[in-house]
């Protein structure tokens, strides 16, 4: 295969990770353009304007076009909008998850087709892998960078036009590279948080798009033990910003009544309410669907950080599996995304609807 003769669309975001998979890309001998997406117009919060700088500096030092693509409309409705709705009914949507979902790997891929490119690469720390004609999604290399629970929406057709350059790499070899090709943004920092809230706080920055409101915290007795200004802004175990001391252990969120605004705390990391054994979960996705059997034994995380537990997922109608964990689970979270594993393969995800204990 003459490489010279595809072409890639990088994503460039202005930091490290996607400046260097458009070097590695470069040096393989593909045609490289470089776009950059910018999915917020307030600067202040989303510095925008500050990443379009570094993505210009390593245009010019690797000698490759840019672009820019704004799908700030589309993506105030197709991802924000979904976060605002989800909180105002008590649930906690993963925004990352849906913007890989609806915009990076949907809206700027079908751009990056119409722009004449074979290929979209992003700087995600995930692999994909062929196999009679499938795509798997595989976990990166780095433990500590691997982005697969982010990316467990996407598809045999997304897959295959799909490129995850600096997948096999740690980050510090990927720093390492950077800093050999003199790119400027070598030694930037990780941009971490939400792109729209920035430095902000976020029950600040949501509650001019849902008004805050005042309500109980409750023990599990029903004793008053504090104020809160809306359980919208409040996820089950959470711990910080909840107002209340006291003797014992730390108090954490283990439930919120969306109807009578309430927010419901308990004491210890480890209370009965926060561990869950198992859990019903829809909008299911699989990546794959090749040798797919239910009951299905393999391992899942509700959380990016959290180790993987291994579990079993029983196939029901209606749009609706259930996942019963060997070990309980902490703080699982209505809204949020439960992906699924069997070893080093991502297999798909939902979200989770229920929790059944």
């Amino acid at each position: 295969m003459n490489k010279s003769n595809l072409t890639v669309a990088v994503g460039l975001s202005g930091g490290v990770d996607s400046s260097v998979s458009a070097k590695l890309l470069k040096d393989q001998g593909y045609n490289v353009i470089a776009l950059f997406m910018k999915n917020w117009e307030d600067d202040e919060l989303c510095p925008a304007a500050k990443d379009y700088q570094d993505v210009i500096k390593v245009c010019q030092t690797l000698d490759i076009p840019y672009y820019t693509l704004n799908f700030s409309e589309t993506y105030y409705e197709e991802v924000f909008q979904e976060l605002i709705d989800g909180l105002k009914k008590g649930t906690t949507p993963n925004p990352d998850i849906l913007c890989n979902k609806e915009i990076k790997f949907k809206h700027f891929l079908n751009q990056a087709k119409k722009l004449g490119a074979d290929f979209l690469a992003t700087g995600h720390y995930c692999q994909v892998e062929r196999s009679n004609d499938q795509f798997k999604l595989v976990r990166g290399l780095d433990t500590n960078k691997d982005q697969s629970y982010f990316l467990y929406t996407l598809g045999q057709e997304q897959l295959k036009h799909v490129l995850f350059p600096i997948g096999h790499l740690t980050k510090p070899e990927v720093r390492s590279i950077a800093k050999q090709a003199n790119l400027a943004n070598s030694e930037k920092k990780d941009s971490t948080g939400i792109c729209f809230i920035g430095k902000r706080n976020f029950k600040d920055f949501i509650s001019t798009y849902i008004p805050m409101r005042e309500g109980n915290i409750l023990d599990e007795r029903g004793n008053i033990l504090g104020r809160h200004q809306g359980v919208f802004y409040y996820t089950i175990g959470q711990r910080k910003g909840l107002g209340i001391g006291g003797e014992g252990d730390a108090w954490f969120v283990i439930d919120k009544d969306i109807h009578t605004n309430e927010l419901i705390v308990a004491q210890g990391h480890d209370h009965p309410k926060l561990l869950s054994k198992s859990l019903l979960a829809n909008q299911i996705h699989w990546v794959n669907t090749e040798n797919l059997k239910f009951p299905l034994k393999c391992s899942a995380k509700i959380r990016y950080r959290q180790k993987d537990e291994p579990c079993i997922i029983e196939s029901f109608e209606d749009d609706q599996i259930k996942v019963t964990f060997l070990n309980p689970v902490w703080a699982a979270t209505l809204g949020q995304s439960i992906v699924f594993y069997d070893n080093q393969t991502c297999l798909g995800g939902a979200i989770i609807s229920h929790k059944c204990d």
